[in-house]
C-alpha cells in the first residue's frame, strides 16, 4: 500500500470515530467515558471501576481536552477528600464530629428497622450502622435495599443529650452508581447504529480496542459476557495466561464475585444452614471462579450440590429446595500447546480430578471458549475511545437477563438429530445471550442468527468432543448441525482444532511400521505405533519404548517365538536366524503401555522382512494367544471411535468380533473400510495387502 492509500485509509478510520463518537453523544450523553480516562486514575486509586467511571462521566464527558483536563483533576480531588479507606474510617468520623458536617463517598445499604418503622442505613468502608435515613431515598433508589450502592453522602453530626438516638444524620444522598435504567431508551437507540458499530461500542465500554482484533476474537469476547447476560449458564475458559479470562469479571461488572482458586463451601457458595443465609449464587448474577486447577469443596457433596444446581438452577439444602440464577464461570490455564493436549488427553485436563473426569459435571457446560485463539494482551489492546460506563452496562445486562431470545432460531432454522436435549439447550442459551449482546432492540436478521447459531453450535462441540474422549460411546454424537426452513439445506458445524494433526498420516508408510488401538495402564483406549528395523545377525530380538512393563514385553516376546515357529506358512523369505530384530513401541496418548501387543507384533515383523508396507491409513486390531488363537477386541464400538478420531481409514478385525458389530452406530462403520481376519498368516496377507 502506498503512503497516499495509507493516509486515506487512515483519514477513513477518523472520520468513522467521529462519527461513531457524535452518535454516542446524541444518544447516550451522560452514559458513555473515555476510557483512557479511566486507566489513567485507575491506577492510583484502589476504587471500583464503575464508581470512578460514574464521575468520569459526570465531569469529563465533553469533548474539549481543557474541560477534559479539568474534570480529571476535579474527579481526583473529590476522590482524595471524600473515598472513604477502610483504615481511615475513625479519622473520618473525627473529622465529622469537629466539623459538624463531612462529604464521603461509600457504599450505603439500607434496612428497615420494622420495630421502630425507620429505614436505617450502613456504610460499608465507615463502618456505622443504624443511621436514620428519610424514606423518599429508599423509594427513589430501591437498589439500596438490594445490598447496597455506592454513593456520595453529605453528613452531618449532631449530638444530644437527652435524645440518646443516632448522632449521625444524612442530609444528602446521591447514587454514583446508576440508580435505576429506562431499558427501552436503549432499544430505541441501538436502532442508530450499524452491528459492527454497536460489537465495537459493547467491547469498548469493556476496555478493550475493537480495532486490534479481528472478527473472530471479536465474538470470543463477546462470548465471555454472555454469564452476565444470560441467567444460569455455564462456561469454561481454559488458555494460556495473561489473555485477560478473569478480568471481565472482577473488573467490569459490579453484579459478579470472582472466587480465587482455592478452597470452598457448600455453605459459601449455596447455602448456609447455620444462620439460614443464601450463598453466593444467590447473592451475584455471576460467579467466576478463577484458576481451576486449585478448586476444592471442603464438603464431600460439593460437586454434587454444584452439578444440581448447574442443571436446574436449584439446589436442596435441609427440608427446603432453593432457586437461583447466577450464571457459573469456570476460568484457568493450559500449561502445554492444544495440538498436544488433543493428543495425549482431553481439554478439560486443568480442572480437578473430582470435576476433570465426571462426565455428568462436565456435560452441564453450555459453552468452552478456546482461550488459546485470544492473543495475550498488550498495551495497544486497551482502548482510549469512548465507551458505556461501566455501571450503565452492567445495569443494560443485569435487566436484558429478564429476557430470552432462545426462540431466535425456530423461525428460521431446525437443530440437527445429533443435538441431545443439553446439546439444544445449551445452544439456545448461547444464541439467547449474544443476540442480546447485539441486538438488545430484538432486531435481526437471518443472516444475524446464522451467524451467531454457527459460534453457539461450535461451542457446545467442543464439550461434547472432548466428553467423547472421556465418556466413549455415550457422547458419540458430534455432528453438529442445522437445517435451514426454507430450503432444508443441512449444514455441519465443526471445531478448528479438531481438524488436522491426525496421528494416523494418509499414504503409504516404512515397512514393518505400523498402528494398533487398544487399551493402556490406566483402563483408556489409545493409539500404539510400532516401528520394526531389522540389520543382518543371528537371530536376537530387542524391544524398547516398553520399559519395564513385564505384561507388555511377555506380549511381544511371545510374537517373536510364534513367528520361529510358524514363519514358513507366511514366507519362506522370512528369517529368524540370520536376521536380528529390533521393536520400538510409542504410546501416542500417553496412557500407559498396552499388553495387547502380540499380533501387531507378528505383522510389524513380517512388514519388515518381507520388505513390504502395511496397506494406507490401516489399523491392526485384536490379539493372539501363544498357542495362535485369535482374541476378540474388547469395547469394539469405542475402539472404533478412537481409530475415526485418529485418522485412520482401514481397520483388520478379527472375525471373532463380528457378531460385536451389531453394537457399533451404523454411521460408526461407513467411515471404515472394515477387512475380517481368521488367523494370524491370514491378518499378515491382509495387512500388507497380499492377495
Amino acid at each position: 500500500m502506498s503512503d497516499l492509500e495509507l493516509d486515506a485509509t487512515t483519514v477513513a478510520e477518523n472520520n468513522q470515530a467521529d462519527e461513531l463518537a457524535e452518535k454516542l453523544h446524541t444518544y447516550f450523553a451522560g452514559k458513555i467515558v473515555r476510557k483512557d480516562l479511566t486507566k489513567k486514575i485507575k491506577e492510583g486509586a484502589n476504587v471500583p471501576v464503575y464508581v470512578l467511571e460514574y464521575l468520569l462521566g459526570m465531569y469529563c464527558s465533553s469533548r474539549n481536552e481543557d474541560e477534559i483536563e479539568a474534570g480529571v483533576q476535579n474527579v481526583k480531588q473529590i476522590l482524595a477528600e471524600n473515598y472513604v479507606r477502610p483504615d481511615e474510617a475513625q479519622k473520618i468520623i473525627s473529622k465529622l464530629r469537629e466539623r459538624g458536617s463531612y462529604t464521603v463517598i461509600d457504599k450505603v445499604a439500607v434496612k428497615l428497622n420494622y420495630k421502630d418503622d425507620i429505614y436505617e442505613a450502613e456504610f460499608s468502608n465507615l463502618g456505622l450502622k443504624g443511621v436514620p435515613i428519610a424514606a423518599n431515598y429508599v423509594s427513589d433508589y430501591e437498589r439500596l435495599l438490594c445490598g447496597g450502592i455506592w454513593c456520595i453522602v453529605q453528613m452531618e453530626y449532631f449530638y444530644d443529650e437527652a435524645d440518646k438516638g443516632c448522632p449521625f444524620v444524612i442530609r444528602k444522598l446521591t447514587p454514583i452508581q446508576m440508580p435505576g435504567l429506562d431499558i427501552d431508551e436503549v432499544k430505541a437507540a441501538r436502532t442508530n447504529f450499524s452491528d459492527e458499530e454497536w460489537i465495537d461500542l459493547v467491547l469498548r465500554s469493556t476496555g478493550m480496542e475493537p480495532s486490534q482484533f479481528d472478527k473472530r476474537v471479536k465474538w470470543l469476547h463477546l462470548a465471555r459476557m454472555i454469564p452476565l447476560i444470560e441467567n444460569n449458564y455455564n462456561l469454561c475458559e481454559l488458555g494460556p495466561r495473561g489473555t485477560g479470562k478473569s478480568h471481565i469479571y472482577k473488573e467490569i461488572s459490579p453484579n459478579s464475585i470472582l472466587v480465587s482458586g482455592g478452597q470452598t463451601t457448600v455453605a459459601n457458595l449455596f447455602y448456609n444452614m447455620g444462620n439460614k443465609t443464601v450463598g453466593l449464587v444467590g447473592m451475584w448474577d455471576c460467579v467466576a471462579f478463577d484458576e481451576v486447577a486449585g478448586i476444592k469443596f471442603k464438603d464431600q457433596d460439593g460437586v454434587q450440590i454444584m452439578k444440581d444446581y448447574m442443571a436446574s438452577g436449584s439446589f436442596a439444602r435441609g427440608k427446603e429446595e432453593k432457586n437461583a440464577y447466577a450464571s457459573m464461570v469456570f476460568v484457568g490455564n493450559i500449561n502445554q500447546s492444544v495440538d498436544v493436549i488433543l493428543k495425549t488427553s482431553h481439554l478439560f485436563e486443568p480442572f480437578p480430578e473430582a470435576m476433570g473426569n465426571d462426565t455428568a459435571f462436565l456435560d452441564r457446560m453450555h459453552c468452552y471458549i478456546p482461550g488459546w485463539e485470544i492473543p495475550k494482551y498488550r498495551p495497544q489492546y486497551f482502548t482510549d475511545d469512548f465507551g458505556f460506563i461501566t455501571d450503565y452496562f452492567s445495569e443494560v445486562m443485569r435487566e436484558l437477563r429478564k429476557i430470552s431470545y432462545a426462540d431466535a432460531i425456530e423461525k428460521y432454522f431446525k437443530l440437527g438429530s445429533n443435538l441431545n436435549q443439553r446439546d439444544v439447550i445449551a445452544v439456545k442459551k448461547t444464541v439467547s445471550g449474544l443476540v442480546k449482546l447485539v441486538h438488545p432492540d430484538g432486531q435481526f436478521t437471518k443472516e444475524n442468527v446464522e451467524e451467531i447459531l454457527r459460534f453457539a453450535l461450535e461451542m457446545r462441540r467442543r464439550v461434547k468432543e472432548q466428553l467423547k474422549k472421556i465418556g466413549g460411546m455415550e457422547f458419540y454424537d458430534v455432528n453438529f448441525s442445522y437445517i435451514d426452513n426454507e430450503t432444508f439445506n443441512e449444514e455441519y458445524v465443526s471445531v478448528p482444532e479438531q481438524g488436522g494433526g491426525k496421528l494416523i498420516p494418509e499414504g503409504m508408510g516404512k515397512p514393518g511400521h505400523l498402528y494398533t488401538v487398544s487399551h493402556g495402564k490406566s483402563g483408556m483406549l489409545g493409539v500404539y505405533k510400532l516401528e520394526m528395523q531389522m540389520t543382518a545377525g543371528n537371530g536376537k530380538f530387542e524391544r524398547t519404548g516398553i520399559g519395564s512393563d513385564r505384561e507388555a514385553k511377555e506380549a511381544v516376546d511371545t510374537a517373536y517365538r510364534y513367528l520361529k515357529a510358524n514363519s514358513r506358512n507366511i514366507s519362506a523369505s522370512i528369517s529368524t536366524t540370520t536376521k536380528d530384530y529390533l521393536l520400538h513401541v510409542q504410546d501416542l496418548n500417553g496412557i500407559g503401555m498396552t499388553k495387547s501387543l502380540t499380533l501387531p507384533a507378528v505383522v510389524a515383523i513380517c512388514s519388515v522382512a518381507l520388505h513390504k508396507p502395511a496397506i494406507s491409513s490401516a489399523v491392526v486390531l485384536g490379539d493372539l494367544s501363544i498357542g495362535g488363537t485369535i482374541k476378540k477386541v474388547e469395547e469394539l464400538a469405542n475402539t472404533l471411535q478412537v481409530c475415526l478420531d485418529s485418522g485412520a481409514k482401514k481397520v483388520l478385525i478379527p472375525i471373532t468380533s463380528a457378531v460385536d458389530l451389531g453394537t457399533v452406530p451404523s454411521e460408526l462403520i461407513g467411515h471404515f473400510n472394515i477387512i475380517f481376519y481368521q488367523s494370524a498368516e491370514d491378518a499378515v496377507f491382509k495387512a500388507l495387502g497380499v492377495e
